[in-house]
């Protein structure tokens, strides 16, 4: 069996395979709730053979969203309507995961069809600091400490809805300048206080979220977190950090680091290239002794099982691969000489097409 096929165990919950969802916007939703847009995009992804299909970040307030049309957990009805969607994902074989988000300073953008961009007027985002992510963007308001709590609350209780959802995995976002991020960076974060100042008083709401998050997400089910493990600035967040980071979140419950980079500032220089994020990944599962998720730019099987082979990561994530074809893994298992099931419906696809006689 190729590794990418092999199961991978966490907790309780045993993933059928190493290719994961990585979490991606589809700017679809209305109010926060999912459509059949969704039930089609995420059960589209399980039937395609995926082991673990992650849900777009889904804002733990209204607040919290990058875009107004972005999924949300902030309520019951939300909650709800994910489940069909997790019901459907559990029947393809995969698990349903989500991940838990703020923006912060960066919520409140438009869908990129539609130009993105600075957010409106009415929508008043939250930071560490009152910095702007851009010239042209609001100041944020810099959060309290009530504030501090309520975030930290917003988390657990979009957590303890996740359970309700028939969620089996939950991700903590903390990367891509988003909320948490901005406060591990130092370029973001400029407080002097509790939350402010050294790694370990930058990294304190994180910590904090994820204790909360432990309070109601049962000891069984596993908890990942996504960082973004530079800035790709100088002065900025670093792999070093990101390393430090993972080790004091390990006793905390987390079971997986999904090591991303970069988000927090606007023209930053990226060295994107194919699987240009797996040091980050490799160094943090070597030094922190945690599994970590690779992603970026993973795009063919061999590369995702030369990653695995190599003992540089325990998942791979993929995004706009699967975009371009839902139904990568089960090419991927041709490819890697590996037998999967497929649904009885498409059974038909699996089989080499039989040469037409003359």
């Amino acid at each position: 069996m190729a590794r990418l096929f092999e199961p991978l165990q966490l907790r309780e919950v045993v993933l059928p395979n190493r290719i994961a969802v990585s979490p991606m916007c589809q700017y679809s939703a209305v109010a926060g709730l999912p459509n059949d847009w969704h039930l089609v995009h995420l059960g589209g992804l399980a039937q395609g053979g995926a082991g673990l299909v992650i849900t777009e970040a889904a804002a733990v307030a209204p607040e919290g969203r990058i875009s107004g049309a972005d999924l949300g957990l902030w309520n019951g009805a939300q909650a709800e309507a994910l489940a069909r969607i997790n019901a459907f994902v559990a029947s393809q074989g995969a698990v349903p995961g989500v991940q838990l988000a703020h923006a912060g300073r960066k919520a409140g953008s438009g869908a990129p069809w539609l130009g993105g961009g600075v957010p409106p007027a009415s929508w008043t985002g939250v930071a560490p600091s009152p910095l702007p992510f851009d010239t042209d963007w609001p100041v944020p308001r810099a959060l309290d400490a009530e504030g501090l709590r309520g975030v930290a609350a917003a988390f657990r209780d979009a957590a303890g809805r996740a359970l309700d959802a028939g969620f089996r995995v939950v991700e903590v976002h903390a990367a891509h300048g988003y909320l948490l991020h901005q406060f591990l960076s130092p370029l973001t974060n400029r407080r002097e206080d509790a939350y402010g100042g050294s790694l370990e008083g930058r990294s304190r709401l994180l910590r904090e979220v994820v204790a909360a998050v432990r309070t109601v997400w049962p000891e069984r089910l596993p908890l990942f977190v996504r960082l973004s493990c530079t800035d790709w600035v100088e002065g900025g967040w670093d792999p070093e950090a990101s390393v430090e980071l993972a080790r004091w979140l390990k006793p905390l419950g987390v079971d997986l680091v999904d090591c991303s980079s970069g988000g927090l500032v606007p023209r930053a220089a990226i060295p994107a290239g194919p699987g240009y994020q797996v040091p980050f990944a490799a160094r943090i599962r070597r030094e922190a002794g945690l599994p970590t998720g690779a992603v970026g730019l993973i795009t063919g099987a061999a590369q995702a099982e030369a990653i695995l082979e190599a003992g540089e990561a325990d998942l791979v994530l993929l995004g706009r691969e699967l975009l371009r074809n839902p139904r990568w893994p089960l090419a991927a298992a041709r490819e890697l000489g590996a037998v999967v099931p497929w649904p009885a419906q498409y059974a038909r696809g699996s089989r080499e097409p039989v040469p037409l006689r003359g």
